[in-house]
């Protein structure tokens, strides 16, 4: 008897390094290994939207647009496919049906097969605009159910969400399990639910976080699913996918027959073996099972990022207390599940709770709009005294969001003060969805080549690399006195010679060694030995030592206090982030230097976390001075605008 096929999706490309690398993968990367992949026989290759879109142009400064279609002119055999965030599209707001639909029309032009379209709260609503746009274009328009665990989350309710997707005419449904908290009986039971209400193809996506994603396969594939989602191994496990290889294994002893190449497999995992210590930032490995998983359900795509965001906000010391404040924003907020945008939203709150030491002293305007319903129905109610909290004297809608957007793309590009920049219509699509990240991309691919500079994402490796490679020091101590002058004796010149021999061929940073009162220094610039000198004294040589590190900080600190202290009041920012002075690129700003705000009036924005928080002025006042310049990075605590009373 033949066995019936399970199709395997690999995520590797798109989830895999969003999860594990913080969605650092460049093309390049990409490129150097499709031809392989595409061998491999998987059902799709998932290598597109999500987070990737943002981060291309954001960090890599990569066009999004570009990396798909590089990826359809080498993958010649198998679908490709991508995560649409339903009305939010790549995005982390609800966008105007018109840009929904021409996004989608691109998408499958440039090479995307199959759309796999999801909203973070199961709102049928949000979902009919990409639903229509895909079915349309004549690609495959997979549904979602994104997968949670709360009071009000039963089979029941996954059945009816289920029912009003298939009503708008997808072709196969997926269970998207982002944070790994299906366990294998829900499993059984919800496909088993799903199989009796409805004849659709169902595929599983699970996180490995938990550590019951394989068996969550197991019982859902026999329970009636016919696709599950992997990633080779070296990009598997912990917030990724489960590996590929693994769920070969599994079902191979079943009536299932999985159709891969393994030793296409192998070649793969070991590409991305040697490719990972570049990627991973710096980072150590990350524990294999994280149980905790289960009460904050951070799902895999935003854990690194979650981890990464705290590190910015100097505040990762906090994540054991940012991870409880989740669960706490999660159940105010009615008990969205976690996934983008809900988990940047409840997640950035929660950070917000923390680092200001209050509970929704500073609220996201994305917060607000969720909390006005502009991202739809929350699964629970949410506590009238919270709404009032944060909407004050506005209500929540109860109409379907996008209803109150206006058409984007005829006007789109009347506020792009260079024309020149776009040099395509996907152009004007990316700067629909991130005006301001987009300009920064267009700025710096508009340069020459030898004007560019280093990518975000480039100086953000070396940053870290430098913070884990400080300079090693190593101290020979003697009680062998030199004399007054520092001169060397034979036996003394031979012992420096050979330990300067063994300091190059250690790669050592700095070697300092000490006789007596005095301080014998050999430094290097790149680990061999290119020079040495004597200091003076170990008494005196504080005078002339060069500053360290946090010297030179606490200088660049006081560099910035001497410039701000002429000014008796000031706005400090209350998180690391990118200051803004407009509303969007290529907009009027907020305030100028001489406005007088009212209290409660937005003066600026910081960019963090992957949200637009609006600074709001502290009492009625006029702004003096503003210190920073726009797009600039600024830190926790670094005053942003000098003011006074009014």
């Amino acid at each position: 008897m033949a066995k019936e096929i399970l199709r395997i999706t690999d995520t590797t490309l798109r989830d895999g390094h969003q999860s594990l690398w913080a969605t650092r993968m460049r093309t390049d990367d990409i490129l150097g290994i499709i031809d392989t992949i595409d061998a491999v026989g998987y059902y799709s290759l998932e290598v597109w939207g999500g987070a990737t879109f943002d981060v291309c142009l954001r960090y890599l400064r990569e066009d999004p647009w570009e990396r798909l279609r590089l990826i359809k002119a080498r993958a010649k055999k198998t679908p490709l496919q991508m995560l649409l965030r339903g009305q939010n599209i790549v995005g982390y707001k609800n966008y105007p049906d018109d840009l929904v639909e021409r996004f989608v029309e691109k998408a499958h032009e440039n090479g995307i097969d199959i759309f796999r379209i999801f909203d973070a709260l199961n709102d049928s609503r949000n979902l009919q605009a990409a639903i229509k746009a895909v079915k349309k274009t004549g690609a495959h328009a997979q549904g979602t159910l994104s997968y949670t665990t709360s009071p009000v989350h039963t089979v029941e309710k996954y059945v009816s969400d289920a029912r009003k997707q298939i009503e708008l005419g997808i072709d196969s449904l997926c269970i998207k399990d982002m944070a790994g908290l299906l366990s294998p009986t829900k499993s059984k039971e919800l496909v088993s639910a799903l199989k009796e209400n409805f004849d659709i193809p169902i595929q599983i996506h699970c996180h490995a976080t938990s550590g019951m994603a394989e068996s969550a396969y197991l019982e859902g594939v026999k329970a009636g699913a016919g696709a599950v989602d992997g990633a080779i191994s070296s990009m598997a496990g912990f917030s990724s996918q489960p590996p590929v290889e693994t769920i070969h294994a599994i079902f191979e002893e079943t009536e299932f027959d999985v159709q891969l190449d393994l030793d296409a497999l192998r070649k793969v995992n070991k590409y991305f073996t040697a490719l990972a210590p570049k990627r991973i930032k710096g980072r150590g490995h990350e524990p294999i099972i994280d149980a905790e998983i289960l009460v904050h359900q951070i799902p895999g795509g935003m854990i690194s990022n979650f981890r990464s965001q705290l590190e910015q906000q100097g505040a990762i010391e906090k994540l054991p207390e940012a991870l409880e404040e989740v669960s706490r924003v999660r159940k105010d907020l009615g008990y969205p599940p976690l996934v983008t945008p809900t988990s940047q939203i409840v997640g950035t709150q929660a950070v917000m709770n923390v680092i200001t030491g209050e509970r929704y002293k500073v609220v996201p305007q994305e917060v607000r709009n969720y909390v006005k319903g502009m991202y739809g129905r929350p699964p629970a109610p949410i506590d009238a005294d919270l709404i009032k909290k944060i909407l004050g004297k506005e209500k929540p809608i109860d109409h379907r969001p996008a209803d109150d957007l206006k058409n984007i793309l005829p006007t789109a590009t009347k506020n792009i003060s260079n024309p020149e920049w776009i040099k395509n219509e996907e152009d004007i699509l990316s700067y629909c969805l991130f005006p301001e990240v987009s300009v920064e991309f267009f700025k710096w691919r508009a340069l020459p080549h030898e004007q560019k500079p280093k990518t975000p994402a480039d100086i953000e490796i070396e940053e870290l690399h430098n913070e884990k490679e400080q300079p090693k020091e190593l101290e020979i101590t003697s009680t062998k006195q030199v004399n007054e002058n520092l001169l060397l004796n034979a036996e003394d010149y031979e012992r420096m010679k050979n330990l300067l021999e063994t300091a190059s061929s250690m790669q050592l940073n700095e070697l300092s060694i000490r006789k007596g009162d005095f301080q014998f220094t050999l430094r290097s610039g790149n680990g061999s030995a290119k020079g040495h000198e004597f200091t003076e004294p170990v008494a005196e040589q504080k005078k002339s030592e060069q500053p360290s590190q946090e010297t030179k900080k606490q200088e660049t600190k006081t560099a910035v206090e001497d410039k701000t202290s002429e000014y008796k009041d000031t706005i400090n920012s209350v998180m690391t982030g990118t200051f803004y002075s407009t509303p969007g690129a290529d907009k009027l700003p907020f305030v100028k230097e001489g406005s007088k705000v009212k209290e409660g009036e937005t003066i600026c924005i910081l960019e963090a976390m992957k949200l637009f928080n609006e600074i709001e002025a502290p009492f009625n006042c006029k702004i003096v001075k503003i210190l920073v310049e726009d797009g600039t990075l600024v830190k926790k605590g670094q005053p942003i605008m000098a003011i006074e009373k009014i």
